[in-house]
């Protein structure tokens, strides 16, 4: 009997819960007394644990990086594109840990997790985090794992900050730092599209300042709002206009005509939003947009990346997007320029493609070959 997977997929994959009971003092000054932490792993870690790769999340992200929960299953994990069998972060060679960050709604301790103190619900009161928080938690992950360095650490987005900070807070446990579609610090711009998508939840009656699982409810109205904020800035102009133009979904422009007139796009993007609030949490969702706002590699180096890559043992890998305007091809730039002036080695491609933000999780010929030739280098070392 053959099995129901592609041959260059990772197959049936079960996530595991591993339990942290050494406390952990955030950013913030607060102190988690314990944690758990969700992981999906895939492929074999070597005998002398040198080929483990970790993969960090986007925004939206979880642990399920790559094949498939069960034969039911519709969709594979969210960068099952580029983790498998032959694939860019080749699973025959590597061994690939994805997990599912501090404060996430996918198993990890989170705001919808018990606080032990009251017996309840985080809720709104879940500690603030930071990048560094996260990259400190996964620091203790890779010792329960038993890996004492990372033949890399990778990330698009959100998670490609994380990679940057784990070059510079832990300098000789990681031999590459892979960063996509990222930057060095969000501009204005991008601040403002999270603080309004914040505020589409924080308004959104049922939120009862956070603490809308006491009151049984949940603000599902302001999520699917934020949510749509948020996929119309992760895609390009050209797609929209490609996948959507101005076709109509219902009603007429005809004269005389009094039915609401509905776009396609204005349908696609009400699914979206309905889609993920059924599946994401409001607080998380706060509390990880915040998060991307409040990184700043260079912040405490008198402002000078290249100053704060002094401190980077790894090589790197950058990568970027020419239709990224969320995170557009000067900020990928930046990170080079403050590379070379730190005399670090690093490797760049800026990548041709008409899908925006979106383009590190999708296909591309350039993209996979240029990541690909990158990590079969790493396989080598």
């Amino acid at each position: 009997m053959t099995h129901p997977f592609p041959d260059d997929s990772v197959g049936l994959v079960a996530p595991q819960t591993l339990v942290f009971d050494e406390p952990l003092t955030l950013a913030c000054g607060r102190t988690l007394q314990q944690y758990e932490l969700v992981i999906e792993t895939y492929g074999e870690l070597n005998a002398n644990k040198s080929n483990a790769v970790l993969i960090c999340h986007a925004l939206s992200g979880h642990h399920h990086a790559a094949g498939f929960h069960s034969t039911e299953d519709r969709k594979p994990g969210w960068w099952d594109g580029y983790i498998g069998p032959g694939k860019a972060i080749d699973t025959n060679k590597f061994f690939v840990v994805s997990l599912n960050n501090l404060g996430g709604c996918n198993g990890s301790t989170g705001p919808r997790s018990i606080n032990p103190e009251t017996g309840k619900a985080w809720g709104a009161d879940f500690p603030k985090l930071r990048v560094r928080d996260w990259v400190h938690s996964q620091a203790r992950l890779a010792g329960k794992l038993g890996i004492a360095q990372w033949a890399a650490v990778v990330g698009g987005s959100l998670g490609g900050m994380q990679a940057m900070r784990w070059a510079l807070e832990y300098p000789d446990r990681l031999r590459h730092c892979v960063v996509i579609a990222s930057a060095l610090k969000l501009s204005a711009q991008n601040i403002a599209f999270n603080e309004t998508a914040r505020q589409a939840i924080i308004n959104d009656p049922k939120f009862h300042d956070g603490d809308y699982l006491a009151h049984d409810t949940y603000p599902k109205s302001g999520l699917a709002v934020a949510r749509m904020i948020g996929h119309i800035t992760y895609l390009s102009d050209h797609v929209m206009g490609e996948k959507f133009g101005r076709e109509l979904r219902s009603g007429s422009f005809e004269q005389g005509l009094d039915d609401l007139v509905e776009f396609q796009v204005e349908s696609y993007l009400r699914y979206q939003g309905d889609t993920f609030s059924d599946s994401f949490d409001a607080n998380t969702y706060i509390l990880m947009t915040r998060a991307l706002d409040y990184f700043d590699l260079a912040r405490e180096y008198n402002d000078d990346p290249s100053v704060a890559f002094r401190r980077a043992q790894c090589n790197f890998y950058v990568a970027s997007f020419t239709t990224d305007w969320r995170f557009p091809v000067e900020r990928s730039r930046e990170i080079v320029d403050a590379l070379i002036s730190a005399h670090k080695n690093v490797s760049y491609t800026e990548v041709e493609s008409p899908f925006g933000h979106d383009a590190f999780l999708l296909p591309n010929d350039h993209y996979r070959e240029s990541f690909t030739r990158y990590m079969a280098s790493i396989a080598t070392e």
